[in-house]
């Protein structure tokens, strides 16, 4: 593997810092060490190994992968003095004289503090129904305070003593789900002890609170494409529930039986008649359809089509994400990687070709790159040359 810039090594140290708490903690957890917590192991400590500040400041980092770097010499030197007798002394010194010079950063830079819930995960993953589910939760609870689009600036917020935060904003990326999830059931408290935001545990599922959070990522990345006309961080496309109705793959249940593999989803709908694009072997065709859809000729054998599906969650989701309102959504297109990541979007408006303009998920350096030529190939080529490298409150693009 090859890292070309200092971000691809942070987002190495922040994956191999994740799993190896993670790791920790299931092996806890497989010898009745860790207790349980909403289902799930609980972290054990008050804090966690976290790379948050390496993202602030690069000296850090560079600090961390150096006294890493001198550690694994020293390793390596006691290794050597273990096996090699003659020099075992030298070796032996050596080491020790490395393990005393290394310099690590100050260990409050690299310590966050933990919830029982850090390292929870959703049971039920990022879906349509979720999201849904989790719009009808929030507009009960938290749209008062929060505002519908997260932003927090109702009266009621604005009367608070401590302001809410934005849950537009990046923060739902940089915060662990687990943490969001405990913040959620257990409430928020200042400095002081008073409670800034009540905990929803006695009234809601953990299942509701699951949702809540599907929901809140969506909301952000709706908000996103208001705000700045892309996804400033990177969305998957969510489980569409519902099997295929017309196929050209064996029956399904799932909205992408073609892991590792490009999708276009055109969403379609009886009052506003699309144009279906032919099929094409660089991608595979997703008809998403809000009611009855009298399909060409072209497409009615199912060869063009590799999937038509009818599912209102997944209609109402798309809407939040993209942020739009859900009737003037059809005819839009929206084109995954190979991964799963919502990558561009095909307003219903525009009659155009695909081009790199197209895109709306990509580093920030090219994210007001507007190249309206070159077509799907161009696209897919900017697409593949800046892979999401999603790694939590890391950097989500390969940089350039």
């Amino acid at each position: 593997m090859i890292f070309s810039s200092l971000s691809d090594w942070i987002n190495l140290l922040l994956s191999a810092i994740q799993v190896l708490q993670e790791s920790f903690l299931h092996a806890l957890a497989a010898l009745g060490l860790a207790q349980s917590s909403h289902g799930q192991p609980a972290w054990p400590f008050s804090h966690r190994l976290s790379g948050e500040v390496m993202l602030i400041d690069r000296s850090v980092a560079r600090q961390l992968l150096s006294a890493l770097g001198w550690s694994a010499a020293a390793l390596l030197s006691f290794a050597i003095a273990w096996l090699w007798r003659r020099g075992r002394l030298a070796m032996l010194l050596v080491a020790a004289v490395i393990v005393f010079f290394t310099s690590w950063p100050d260990r409050r830079l690299l310590l966050a503090p933990a919830e029982p819930t850090s390292f929870h995960v959703s049971p039920s993953g990022f879906s349509a129904a979720a999201i849904v589910h989790g719009k009808q939760l929030y507009d009960q609870r938290c749209a008062a305070c929060h505002a519908a689009d997260g932003k927090g600036d109702t009266p009621l917020a604005l009367s608070a003593p401590v302001a809410p935060p934005n849950l537009a904003s990046g923060l739902l990326w940089r915060r662990a789900d687990g943490e969001l999830f405990w913040k959620i059931a257990y409430g928020m408290h200042d400095r002081h002890g008073a409670t800034t935001m009540p905990g929803f545990t006695r009234q809601l599922t953990d299942n509701d609170l699951w949702d809540l959070i599907d929901f809140m990522k969506a909301n952000a990345a709706g908000a996103s494409i208001r705000d700045i006309g892309a996804w400033d961080q990177p969305v998957a496309l969510p489980t569409l529930a519902g099997g295929c109705e017309q196929s050209s793959q064996p029956p399904t249940t799932s909205s992408n039986p073609w892991p590792g593999q490009r999708v276009r989803l055109v969403l379609a709908s009886a009052k506003q008649p699309a144009s279906f694009p032919l099929d094409d072997p660089r991608l595979r065709s997703v008809i998403l359809a809000d009611g009855a859809v009298s399909l060409p000729a072209s497409h009615a054998g199912a060869p063009a089509i590799d999937c038509l599906l009818h599912s209102d969650d997944a209609w109402q989701a798309l809407a939040i994400i993209t942020g739009v309102s859900p009737d003037k959504l059809a005819g839009t297109q929206l084109l995954t990687d190979r991964d799963g990541w919502l990558r561009a979007r095909k307003q219903a408006d525009d009659n155009g070709n695909w081009s790199e303009s197209d895109i709306l998920c990509r580093a920030p350096a090219t994210m007001n790159k507007d190249n309206a030529a070159g077509g799907l190939d161009s696209l897919i080529a900017a697409m593949d040359a800046e892979p999401v490298r999603f790694v939590k409150g890391g950097f989500v693009h390969a940089t350039q």
